[in-house]
This record gives structure tokens, C-alpha cells and sequence, in this order.
């Protein structure tokens, strides 16, 4: 279904539709304008060229497909642990959201080899280390603070967590900086094609 929704098919569907709702704003499409806009998008979703089909799987798409497969596999470890409290697995499940949404992007991730490093070594060193090195202590022993230490090592896990989850979401902001801009330049293109001036009545 969200595939679809992306497809030329359904994009030009409701081009047509959208076109039969401003005839029927026009007063064009009579009482039946209803009709006349499911017509009209199945017309388009009928006519429309269909998607071009993609076989070849680009260099970025198996690098990031192993790291995805690696990160699966790391959280199905800590999901069968039953050594990680529940806001330590709250800040893993947010931290490996943001991984994900990195890895979508796997032409633009892979193109910025610092941020590549960044993504493979937190999900194939960073986290399982500390993740690993947490579920070795005893329980009642993660959790108390000790004398002249700082923070429990629960907190110690908590704030490398943090510091991990601070950085992705620099990447991500890096890797969806292109997305966005599109998204402004196409902004700025509609205000400048339809926008009102001081010339309409």
C-alpha cells in the first residue's frame, strides 16, 4: 500500500482528480462531480506510465543492508536478555529509530565516509561493548553507586547511550540535510509560481 501510494500511478490519479475538484469548484462538473473525480483518477492511475523496475543493487545498498541486518541482530539479543532495564532499552529502541532512519538514506550515507564510520562502529563496536559489558555485572551491582565514583554503572551505560544517541542525530541531520533543502527550494518555487502578489485583486 505505501508503495503504491508513491507510484506514478496513484501520482498522476489524483492529478486528474484534483483537476475534476476544481472543475467542480468551477461549477463544470454538475451534480455528479463525485463520479466525475473517481473517473477522472482512475483514468490517470489506467494511463499512467508504469514504474520503471530497479534489479541492480547499488554498493550503498549492501553496505547498509549488512549494518541493518547487524543492528536486527544486536537488538534481538538485548530483547531475549533479560539483564537490561526497561529505560535502558527505552534509549536503545529511540537510538536504534534514528539508526534506522540513517540507513534508509544509503547513497548519501556511504557517500560521507566519516558518517559511514560513525553508523558501523556504533552498531558493530560502540554499542554491543557497552551493552556487553553491562549485562556481565550483577544486577544489584550495575545499580548502586559505589564510593567515590560518580554514577552507578547503570548511569555510565545511560550516559554513553546518550552521548551515541547525541551524535546520530548530528549524522541524521547531515544525511537528511539534502531532503530538506529540496523540500525548501520546492517551497520557495510554489510561493514564487502561485503565491499572491500586490497585484491581485
Amino acid at each position: 500500500m505505501l508503495r503504491y501510494l508513491g507510484s506514478t500511478r496513484n501520482i498522476a490519479g489524483c492529478a486528474l482528480a484534483l483537476a475534476g475538484l476544481a472543475a467542480h469548484f468551477l461549477g463544470l462538473a454538475g451534480a455528479y462531480w463525485p463520479v466525475v473525480v473517481a473517473g477522472l483518477y482512475g483514468v490517470g492511475a489506467l494511463l499512467a506510465p508504469p514504474d520503471r523496475v530497479r534489479l541492480r543493487v547499488s554498493h550503498a545498498e549492501v553496505e547498509t543492508a549488512g549494518l541493518r541486518a547487524d543492528l536486527d541482530a544486536l537488538l534481538r539479543k538485548v530483547e531475549g536478555a533479560q539483564r537490561f532495564p526497561d529505560d535502558v532499552r527505552a534509549r536503545l529502541g529511540d537510538l536504534a529509530g534514528v539508526l534506522g532512519g540513517i540507513l534508509d538514506r544509503a547513497e548519501v550515507l556511504t557517500a560521507s565516509p566519516d558518517h559511514l564510520h560513525i553508523v558501523s562502529q556504533t552498531i558493530r563496536a560502540y554499542l554491543p561493548a557497552g551493552l556487553e559489558a553491562y549485562a556481565n555485572l550483577p544486577r544489584g551491582y550495575a545499580l548502586t553507586r559505589r564510593a567515590g565514583r560518580e554514577r552507578s554503572a547503570h548511569e555510565e551505560l545511560l550516559s554513553q547511550l546518550d552521548l551515541l544517541d547525541a551524535k546520530l542525530r548530528e549524522v541524521a541531520q547531515a544525511v537528511h540535510h539534502g531532503d530538506e533543502q529540496a523540500l525548501r527550494d520546492h517551497g520557495r518555487f510554489l510561493r514564487d509560481r502561485f503565491g499572491r502578489s500586490d497585484l491581485d485583486l
